[in-house]
C-alpha cells in the first residue's frame, strides 16, 4: 500500500496525518511538541517518530511510508533543518524523508493551487502568498528580534512597555499598568525587568490578550497598540500581494475563530480590497498533500 505522512510540528504539540495514494484521511495522532533546532535535533525528531508511529497504528498501516513531510517550526534555519531530516531518516518511518516549514504546509492546505494569502498571527507573525502566475512569496517572520510585528509577542512587548512609561510619566496613566503586572504575576513595575529578562516568548505574547481587551475596553493607550499591530499585519499582506487582492485566510492565536484582532483586522482588510475566507487550517494535511505531490513530480 502507498500511503503518505505529513507533520505538523510546533512548540506545543506534534500532529501527524495518514493519507492513502487517492488523498483521503486514513489515520491521525498528536503529541509532544517538535521544534527543529541544531543544537538538539534528536528532541524533534523523538517526538515526530512517536506520534507518526501512533497514527500509524490508528490507521491500520505498516511503516514505512512512501513519503514523510514534516513540517515543523524552526526548520527555516538550514542547519536545523537538515539536522532534523538525517535523525528522522534513521527511524524507519519513511522511504523517504522531507523537512520543511511548519508554516510551508499550513499555506499548502490553505491554498493548495489557487492565489491566496495565508497571514499567521500568533506568537510570531508571517505571511505567505501565491499570485495569478503561480509565484510564492514570503513576507516577515524574522523573529521577534527583528520582525513579527503584530503578533502576540510584539503586542506583549508594546504592552510592557507602555507601563514603565506610564510609570515614568512619559505617557498617559493607561489601565494596562495594572493589568500587566497582573498578568505577568509582578507586584511593582520594577518586577517586570527581571521578569521580561527571563520570560519565554510565549509568556510576553500571553500578554497580548490582555493588550486587546484593555482595547476593546476604551483604554487608548491599548487603542494605539492595538491599531498598530493591526496595521502591521495589513503591511504583511499588502507586501504580500502589491499588485492582486486575493482571499487571505487568517491563522493564529490572534487572528483565527474568535482571536482577539480577527474582526478588526478583517474590517480593516476589506478596506484595503481583501477578502477573508472563514475556514480552518489544517497543516498536518497539507504537509500530507505536499509528500504525495513530490512523490508524484518525481522531486527525489
Amino acid at each position: 500500500m502507498t500511503f503518505f505522512v505529513g507533520v505538523d510540528g510546533g512548540g506545543t504539540r506534534t500532529r501527524a496525518v495518514i493519507i492513502d495514494d487517492a488523498g483521503r484521511e486514513v489515520g491521525r495522532a498528536a503529541g509532544a511538541g517538535a521544534v527543529a533546532t541544531a543544537s538538539a535535533p534528536e528532541r524533534a525528531a523523538s517526538a515526530v517518530i512517536a506520534t507518526v508511529r501512533e497514527a500509524a497504528e490508528t490507521a491500520g498501516v505498516a511503516l514505512p511510508a512512501s513519503v514523510l513531510w514534516a513540517g515543523l517550526a524552526g526548520a527555516g534555519a538550514a542547519e536545523a533543518r537538515d539536522r532534523v531530516r538525517t535523525a528522522l531518516a534513521g527511524g524507519g518511518l519513511a522511504e523517504r524523508v522531507v523537512v520543511g516549514t511548519d508554516v510551508e504546509a499550513a499555506f499548502h492546505n490553505a491554498f493548495p493551487d489557487e492565489p491566496g494569502v495565508l497571514l499567521i498571527a500568533g506568537t510570531g507573525s508571517i505571511a505567505w502568498s501565491r499570485d495569478g502566475a503561480g509565484a510564492v512569496t514570503r513576507v516577515g517572520g524574522w523573529g521577534r528580534h527583528l520582525g513579527d510585528e503584530g503578533s502576540g509577542f510584539w503586542i506583549g512587548m508594546e504592552g510592557l512597555r507602555a507601563v514603565v512609561r506610564a510609570a515614568d510619566t512619559r505617557s498617559e496613566e493607561t489601565l494596562l499598568s495594572k493589568e500587566i503586572l497582573a498578568g505577568a504575576g509582578v507586584p511593582t513595575v520594577e518586577g517586570l525587568v527581571p521578569w521580561v529578562e527571563t520570560a519565554e516568548k510565549g509568556q510576553v505574547a500571553a500578554l497580548a490578550p490582555i493588550v486587546a481587551a484593555q482595547a476593546d475596553a476604551g483604554d487608548a493607550v491599548a487603542m494605539r497598540i492595538v491599531r498598530a499591530a493591526i496595521d502591521a499585519l495589513v503591511d504583511h499582506v499588502t507586501a504580500a500581494c502589491p499588485a492582486e487582492r486575493p482571499p487571505v485566510l487568517l491563522w493564529g492565536g490572534l487572528v483565527a475563530g474568535d482571536g482577539p484582532l480577527r474582526k478588526h483586522l478583517q474590517d480593516t482588510l476589506a478596506e484595503e480590497g481583501f477578502p477573508t475566507l472563514e475556514r480552518a487550517v489544517d497543516p498536518a494535511l497539507g504537509a500530507a498533500l505536499l509528500g504525495r505531490k513530490a512523490f508524484e513530480e518525481s522531486k527525489f
